[in-house]
């Protein structure tokens, strides 16, 4: 991969990131922030309920901050944009979706048709 589509990568996965921790600390100042008493069940369930979904969301938030920094280790490492499991490279199209995956797209269709044959 040429040195501008890697610098694009890594400014686009940079800011990404950022992002995700921004929201994160948002969510954790409105939710230590907030202690409001409810005085009928359902309100204070709907809450909790909000809560949790929130929570959930930046549960996953989380893996993925974990993906990019990955993916940003791969940059420097020059091995960003190859499939790690056949060595082949992911194409461009593929990178654009889904920038922070480490699969071409051959290998990831085998992958999937395996877990649903195992069920998982």
């Amino acid at each position: 991969m040429d040195e501008k589509k890697k610098q694009y990568f890594k400014e686009f996965l940079s800011e990404k990131a950022n992002a995700l921790l921004k929201q994160a600390g948002a969510t954790v100042t409105d939710m230590t922030g907030f202690n409001a008493m409810f005085p009928d069940p359902a309100d204070r369930a709907m809450l909790e309920t909000d809560r949790n979904f929130e929570l959930r969301l930046r549960g996953r938030e989380h893996k993925l901050i974990k993906k990019i920094r990955k993916a940003l280790e791969r940059i420097e490492n020059d091995t960003f944009g190859i499939c790690e499991n056949c060595g082949g490279k992911i194409s461009k199209k593929r990178l654009m979706a889904r920038p922070v995956t480490t699969q071409c797209i051959e290998c990831k269709t085998k992958e999937e048709l395996l877990e649903k044959s195992l069920g998982l």
